[in-house]
């Protein structure tokens, strides 16, 4: 059976939600992860930390390297990475989850959310792919993985929220250009889920009603497994995660509801 058993990740956002399960998947297989996020100390909205990351990932069966870094800033990407080799010896795994949100119409997203969302997704996913690779190059089977949607051109993905899906799709450009730059060398490619998925984020912007309308971030976690368990020439895809899991057998999605008989909704930009 495919197992990430010894290898390195570095998952920036990998104090909750996704980044998190990602996480805990890999150290059930005996996997060794640098938590690469901003939260070092409990806030009064979101769950976790690095540090409480850190410890649910050694309970869980694998090693643990919290760092604080806040991805917008280059020195602290850098030193992030330079602090996982020094303690692990090396990068197999680069996931790319942080990410900002506001479902916002242009009129109402301030400049300030603009830049944030901006500096985050696309910037932040390519300073980490670009402090990684150097070191995914030496690796056995390297991967990029980064949580963003599919490239649907469809104007209505843009309407209501121009300055969000602008972001996020051009973290999958950033999967789309390295995919083919560094193509039988490491594989690159994006993960979104279909449905929507119980994090904080949809918590915020649907409330506690969203549950029932989610799945568990479970599902995105033993998708990225099954995708990063992988050879090299399994790259530049846009992948969704149930159409990933069908592909190795499974069938029956029910034990990924949030809530009993939840009836998930389809996530932004995937059409009907």
């Amino acid at each position: 059976m495919a197992t990430l058993k010894d290898k390195v990740l570095f998952i920036t956002g990998g104090s909750r939600g996704i980044g998190l399960a990602i996480a805990l998947r890999a150290a059930r297989d005996g996997a060794r992860i640098a938590i690469a996020a901003k939260t070092t100390e409990p806030h009064p909205k979101l769950p976790g930390t690095i540090h409480t990351s850190a410890e649910e990932v050694r309970r869980a069966g694998g090693e643990a390297l919290p760092i604080q870094c806040d991805i917008r800033f280059p020195e602290q990407v850098e030193r992030a990475v330079a602090e996982t080799l020094a303690k692990f010896g090396g990068i197999d795994i680069c996931v790319n989850n942080a990410s900002a949100i506001s479902l916002t119409p242009t009129l109402d997203t301030p400049v300030k959310m603009f830049d944030l969302m901006n500096q985050i997704n696309y910037r932040g996913t390519w300073l980490a792919s670009r402090a990684c690779l150097p070191h995914l190059l030496k690796a056995k089977a390297p991967h990029i993985l980064t949580l963003s949607p599919p490239l649907n051109l469809n104007p209505k993905w843009f309407g209501p929220h121009t300055a969000y899906t602008i972001a996020k799709y051009n973290m999958s450009l950033v999967t789309l250009g390295l995919a083919a730059e560094f193509k039988g060398k490491v594989a690159v490619n994006s993960l979104w889920p279909q449905t929507w998925i119980a994090t904080a984020a949809i918590m915020h912007v649907a409330g506690a009603e969203a549950l029932k309308q989610s799945r568990k971030a479970d599902i995105m976690a033993d998708a990225a497994h099954a995708i990063l368990t992988k050879g090299v020439d399994y790259s530049g895809q846009f992948l969704i995660d149930e159409a990933v899991l069908r592909e190795t057998g499974v069938s029956d999605f029910s034990r990924y509801a949030a809530a009993p008989g939840a009836s998930p909704r389809r996530d932004l930009f995937l059409d009907s």
